[in-house]
């Protein structure tokens, strides 16, 4: 599912300038996609399938990223609060 083409994407995303912004928040750790099967959630085993980049100018206004715990689903989206200018 997640194939070295939209690795390559996602570094182009990068080298261009922009910030993924949950990953500024959680440096290492953080998963949007979790396998139904095996208890994959309560383990936190999953695959982080879901984004949100900003330019590097609005970077310092991030108050606070995160996943909320949606159990409707095993997908979650990524929420990123900016601080108002």
């Amino acid at each position: 599912m997640f194939t070295k083409e939209e690795r390559q994407q996602i570094d182009k995303i990068i080298q261009l300038g922009f910030i993924d912004a949950f990953r500024k928040v959680h440096p290492k750790n953080g998963y949007t996609w979790w396998f139904r099967g095996f208890n994959a959630r309560a383990k936190n085993i999953g695959w982080r399938i879901g984004y949100i980049f900003i330019s590097k100018q609005l970077e310092p206004l991030i108050e606070n990223a995160f996943v909320p715990n949606l159990e409707i689903s095993d997908h979650c989206p990524v929420v990123v609060e900016i601080n108002k200018f």
